[in-house]
């Protein structure tokens, strides 16, 4: 595989200015002990230079504005402030993949559409720790590792495990089986619905 070459500009003089992107004014080479410094792109320069050239020089050939120059051009209007677009759902087709809802083939949006409706028959209801120290035993939410608080929505599953529906929801998009026994969630599901 054949490179081009690499142009780069010739090296000039120290102290010139040419080629090196010195902002206009005095030079440096001239300036006292003391004053001239390396700038960027290692150019000396002096701080005056610095300094002044940037109020004298508004228009960026080097010429500063007289008393018959029309006015620098106005200042464009800020961008319109940030706007959230519309999200685009991830989707898990497999625990080890994840792609946008767009990017889906037909046969993984049905069995995604599937899994949803599984999910949504899942059983919900709202946290209560009760009075008795026997009913204290599930205290906190094996996916977040938050406890749990009265009136947290929780959801249960065939196992008789429980999460916040949040956690658990986004879980079995991913896996379908419980986080902490590893039983497969629609398997028990769908016994269930055959022996009612």
């Amino acid at each position: 595989m054949l490179r081009e070459p690499l142009l780069l500009p010739r090296p000039t003089p120290l102290g010139s200015g040419a080629g090196c992107g010195r902002l206009p004014g005095p030079d440096p080479a001239a300036a006292p002990s003391g004053q001239a410094r390396v700038g960027m792109g290692g150019c000396l320069s002096s701080q005056a230079a610095d300094d002044l050239s940037l109020l004298n020089d508004s228009t960026g050939d080097g010429a500063s504005l007289g008393a018959g120059d029309p006015p620098p051009p106005p200042i464009p209007a800020p961008p319109p402030p940030y706007q959230e677009h519309a999200s685009i759902p991830v989707y898990h087709p497999t625990p080890s993949q994840a792609r946008l809802a767009t990017q889906l083939t037909e046969e993984e949006q049905i069995r995604i559409a599937q899994r949803i409706g599984l999910i949504q028959h899942l059983p919900k209801g709202i946290f209560d720790p009760g009075s008795e120290p026997s009913e204290k035993k599930i205290k906190e939410c094996v996916i977040c590792m938050l406890d749990f608080v009265y009136g947290d929505p929780i959801r249960f599953l065939p196992c008789l495990h429980i999460y916040h529906v949040h956690c658990i929801d986004d879980w079995l998009m991913r896996s379908f089986t419980c986080p902490s026994c590893m039983e497969p969630v629609d398997a028990a599901l769908l016994s269930s619905y055959e022996t009612n």
